[in-house]
């Protein structure tokens, strides 16, 4: 990939994660900001929205860190275990251990007395199914050995570059910064391909 080309998937993305994170920001707040948009307060929604989009532009970067983390992740674990299929069944296991981690853990430290661990399943049945989409996308596109790579990055990476806001459990900045994040991994995941020339 040439400069040009990292030029346009970096501004891309940043794009992507404002835009993203704009329209998730109102929708997640929108009983404290619906009122802005019943007056018509145009000052103030700009403002609101200007402010969204700036945090977008952090999450976004933060997803081209961890892309490019496992970009070299990747190949370290390709050179290591010199086999496609046992860095596939490497991955696989991490895969299920960082969910079961997300759940757990997630149950153990933030649910109060009575509280079902049927939210915090859900939360993380969600980033599974969204990376299994990504992920047989990635591979109908490609070959078939992107599909494991495709759903690690897409559930494993994208679980830590959240972690963050896992920490302080704000329902609010949770939904805030994983759809964004969601999104600009799926759009670099999905574009790489084609910005490379290759089929991986």
């Amino acid at each position: 990939m040439n400069s040009r080309k990292w030029v346009r998937l970096f501004l891309t993305t940043l794009i992507i994660g404002g835009i993203t994170t704009g329209i998730t920001g109102f929708a997640v707040r929108w009983s404290e900001y619906k009122r802005l948009f019943l007056e018509m307060n145009l000052g103030e929604i700009f403002a609101v929205l200007l402010w969204l989009i700036g945090v977008g532009f952090i999450f976004s970067i933060i997803s081209q860190m961890g892309f490019f983390a496992y970009l070299t992740v990747h190949r370290f674990g390709l050179g290591i275990f010199r086999s496609v299929s046992l860095w596939n069944s490497v991955q696989l296991v991490l895969i299920a251990f960082v969910l079961f981690d997300l759940i757990y853990f997630r149950y153990q430290v933030f649910a109060q007395e009575g509280e079902s661990i049927i939210g915090y399943v859900l939360i993380a049945l969600f980033i599974f199914l969204f990376g299994l989409i990504v992920a047989y996308i990635k591979r109908s596109q490609t070959n078939k050995e992107a599909f494991v790579p495709a759903l690690f990055f897409m559930v494993v990476v994208t679980i830590i570059e959240w972690f963050p806001v896992l920490r302080i459990n704000e329902e609010d900045w949770l939904y805030l910064m994983l759809f964004p994040l969601l999104v600009c991994n799926a759009y670099q995941l999905l574009i790489l391909h084609k910005l490379t020339g290759t089929k991986k």
